[in-house]
């Protein structure tokens, strides 16, 4: 399928305050509450909310650090994949220098860029609406500090194949840190997976950066961390925010692990409710390109229009193309009859 990509960095557009969406699908959040067992630990945690958390974390690295199968000191914590990325981007890439990453992607970068005075260098996504490794890596040049690659993609939900990446990874000059945005990686089939740590180990300019937003349901409580070499983790842990990460976080994380099955069983009943979302919407005529995340990108022009009238928020493009979130069955019920009146030619080739 032919793909046209159009840029658009502005933050999710929502259904005006005065009338409150009927579904917020805007953000590809987890439709559901995190589990009772995290529940019960976060909330054993409030009563001693009067006391700081650690000073700088120690508790919550090392959780991370043994599921992964890493040291601690090769894993760095922060507010969100957000905040770990924001550090990346403040003890790595000097104000002036350049980022590489696809375009379009998570709104978070071209922001932060702007933010630490960093000029974004955005690549079109290719005609398959996958990142296009090879034009990014003919503009990676001596004023590049940092190279973005998400795996999935946002907004389409694409995924680099797992030896093209490795030969992308080859490719970038060993000075260059490349950032490798896996927030949705719990969403990818067992074909899909690309080993994180035998990535790390043969690439030294190599981070992995992921949440506990997206699958865990937990993006109300800021966790993200990132892991590499230890002398990349050094550098970005210069940076670490003291008190920055609180014992509710520790508490969901550790729970959340020991509740693993239950959390799996949940990513699956989303991802086949992705499926059969996509497979009706495939059936009306609409293109919509596969997902290996949370979300269904739905192109062509008056998809934004139908749903707002539908009363679901969504992340919106200029050309009236829309990324919703899956898993909610009233919700994909809202977007199926939504959409159900629009009639798109079958050939439909455009993705925004």
């Amino acid at each position: 399928m032919s793909v046209r990509i159009a840029d658009d960095t502005r933050p999710p557009r929502h259904l005006s305050p005065r009338v409150p969406p009927r579904f917020d699908l805007s953000l590809s959040e987890n439709p559901f509450p995190p589990l009772p067992s995290v529940l019960r630990a976060v909330h054993m945690t409030l009563a001693q909310a009067n006391r700081y958390p650690e000073f700088l974390p120690r508790r919550l690295p090392t959780l991370i650090a043994q599921h992964v199968g890493v040291r601690a000191d090769q894993v760095v914590v922060g507010s969100g994949a957000t905040g770990v990325a924001m550090q990346i981007l403040q003890s790595l890439v000097p104000p002036g220098a350049e980022i590489v990453y696809g375009a379009p992607t998570f709104d978070g970068y071209p922001i932060m860029c702007e933010m630490t005075g960093v000029a974004a260098v955005p690549v079109p996504l290719d005609t398959a609406g996958k990142q296009d490794l090879r034009a990014m890596l003919r503009v990676i040049d001596k004023r590049t500090a940092l190279v973005v690659v998400c795996r999935p993609h946002n907004p389409t939900g694409t995924v680099i194949p797992a030896d093209e990446l490795k030969a992308f990874l080859s490719s970038v000059p060993a000075r260059v840190p490349v950032l490798l945005d896996e927030a949705y990686v719990e969403f990818l089939g067992a074909a899909e997976f690309a080993d994180p740590l035998a990535l790390i180990g043969k690439y030294p300019n190599l981070l992995v950066l992921r949440t506990f937003s997206k699958a865990y349901g937990l993006a109300g409580l800021r966790i993200g961390y990132a892991f590499g070499r230890t002398e990349l983790i050094a550098r970005v842990s210069k940076l670490q925010l003291p008190f920055g990460v609180s014992a509710a976080a520790v508490a969901a994380v550790a729970a959340s692990y020991a509740a693993e099955p239950e959390l799996t069983a949940r990513t699956l009943r989303i991802t086949e409710a992705r499926d059969a979302l996509r497979g009706a919407l495939l059936a009306r005529g609409i293109a919509v390109p596969e997902s290996h995340a949370n979300f269904l990108y739905l192109p062509g022009p008056g998809i934004a229009t139908a749903l707002r009238r539908a009363g679901i928020a969504a992340k919106c493009y200029p050309d009236g193309s829309a990324r919703v979130a899956v898993g909610d069955p009233d919700a994909d019920r809202t977007v199926l009859q939504a959409l159900t009146p629009i009639r798109h030619n079958r050939n439909h080739r455009t993705v925004t």
